[in-house]
């Protein structure tokens, strides 16, 4: 594979935290790529085929979860990294890990959870990864957490670009690692962060209308999507339109990753960017879509809010999900022993660490467990 300059180099890295020379190296390979294959094995990855993307995951076999997701950004981010010539490895890994501290039921979860947390600073997923990643999946017999590279947790912090403004668990990490927030991070990080954006902009859509919430007359509302979905029409005249809906989910993942890399080719000459620092002190993103598709892009999600993520059946699956997450929490606050053993041991005595414990432990839960649990202690 051809590397570019301004790649990240694994015999470069800033290294773990940990010490391993005397675990010893199991196989051939570099940092990054232990780094992928360590969240691969993990448990925290393996709970995301339970957790919601969009649908609650028990209402439907063909719906996406946060682990479906996570691999097709996954390949969309290689795919963008490849031709860019960066690090594909840690890319990768950055992608299959950004979404492993979604606690159940995705955003709406998340909300309950913040509302739990509100006098005892709040609760972030994004931080919740790099807090599961570094202090709650812990494996390994000589070290806490898995031991990951300094690069993979920079861009795990920085998946939505520089932080001003870190909350308390973002803070913690942060001491402990030295991250510099301010910076942009690598640029395989912020190809994972426009996979990320073009994969769930494009299969929500399709699980959209798979779920019969979407039509291709309300999404044929939007310009670009009715030019597509107009020229797609116009290739198969003899195929029925429901069997063509994957092509225009194709061919629209085809267009931003392509712009994606265009813009990125363009901005690496414009910036002057010749190493891995450089893209770090750009002061700008690099890796990210040209001007007019981060138009489209923003018209295409406000789109998904007013019709999907906010629609009825959404927002009523929304408000029955905090409730459970809710009461799950109060339960626990009430009586801590309703957690395992393992949990209720190690519960803290004093705020605000007795509360983010007990959050530790609800943000790990797939939906099932939760409802399951719900309904044993709630009684529904």
């Amino acid at each position: 594979m051809r590397r570019s300059p301004y790649a990240s180099d694994p015999c470069s890295s800033k290294g773990r935290f940990y010490d391993e020379r005397k675990s010893g190296v199991r196989g051939p390979r570099n940092i990054y790529q232990r780094d992928r294959d360590r969240i691969i094995h993990s448990i925290s990855f393996r709970r995301l085929r339970h957790k919601t993307q969009v649908f609650v995951s028990p209402d439907g076999d063909h719906y996406r979860v946060r682990m479906t997701h996570s691999l097709e950004v996954a390949q969309i981010g290689r795919t963008i990294a490849r031709a860019l010539g960066l690090d594909e490895d840690l890319t990768e890994a950055l992608c299959l890990a950004h979404d492993i501290g979604h606690p159940p039921f995705g955003h709406a979860g998340e909300d309950a959870l913040q509302a739990a947390l509100s006098d005892h600073g709040g609760f972030d997923h994004n931080a919740q990864t790099l807090r599961t990643l570094t202090r709650l999946d812990s494996p390994y017999p000589l070290w806490t957490g898995l031991n990951l590279s300094w690069e993979l947790l920079e861009g795990l912090a920085k998946h939505n670009g520089p932080v001003s403004r870190a909350g308390w668990a973002l803070k913690e990490i942060d001491a402990q690692y030295g991250l510099e927030l301010k910076n942009w991070p690598s640029l395989e990080a912020q190809v994972a962060a426009v996979a990320d954006d073009i994969a769930y902009d494009n299969h929500d859509i399709d699980d959209g209308i798979r779920a019969g919430l979407l039509t291709m007359e309300q999404l044929c509302e939007l310009p670009f999507i009715a030019e597509s979905w107009r020229a797609i029409r116009d290739a198969y005249p003899d195929v029925p339109a429901e069997k063509l809906h994957s092509e225009l989910i194709r061919d629209q993942i085809g267009v931003m990753a392509n712009d994606v890399i265009s813009a990125a080719q363009a901005r690496i000459v414009e910036q002057r960017i010749g190493s891995a620092g450089d893209a770090r002190q750009a002061g700008m993103m690099i890796a990210g879509f040209s001007r007019g598709m981060q138009q489209r892009e923003r018209q295409l999600k406000a789109f998904m809010y007013d019709n999907l993520y906010h629609h009825e059946m959404q927002l009523k699956a929304a408000k029955r999900a905090q409730k459970i997450v809710g009461e799950l929490f109060a339960a626990y606050r009430g009586d801590p022993d309703l957690m395992p053993a393992e949990w209720h041991g190690r519960l803290p005595d004093a705020e605000p660490e007795r509360s983010r414990h007990i959050a530790d432990f609800m943000a790990g839960m797939t939906d099932r467990y939760a409802q399951n649990r719900h309904r044993e202690i709630c009684g529904e």
